[in-house]
């Protein structure tokens, strides 16, 4: 979900408020009240959650790929409980 920034052009408040793409944008400024709050330009910000690529393709060295890691583990520990 990506975090917009706004300001008041009322009294220059600015927030930072967590919406989805395809809510409207705020215009109520939660400091005065005023229907004057406008969404600022700036640099993407979002959150991310869940599992997924940013997990898994951009860890280095041995934390790389941990989902693939743990059912391989699961895996060995079974095969080598079974051979015994």
């Amino acid at each position: 979900m990506p975090i917009y920034e706004y300001q008041c052009g009322a009294c220059e408040h600015q927030c930072e408020a967590l919406r989805k793409i395809s809510d409207e944008p705020l215009t109520m400024c939660p400091e005065c009240g005023k229907d004057e709050l406008t969404k600022k330009i700036s640099a993407a910000g979002f959150r991310l959650k869940g599992n997924g690529w940013y997990e898994t393709d951009f860890k280095s060295g041995k934390k790389k790929n941990l989902a693939e890691s743990s059912s391989k583990q699961s895996n060995d520990k079974k095969t080598s409980s079974d051979s015994k």
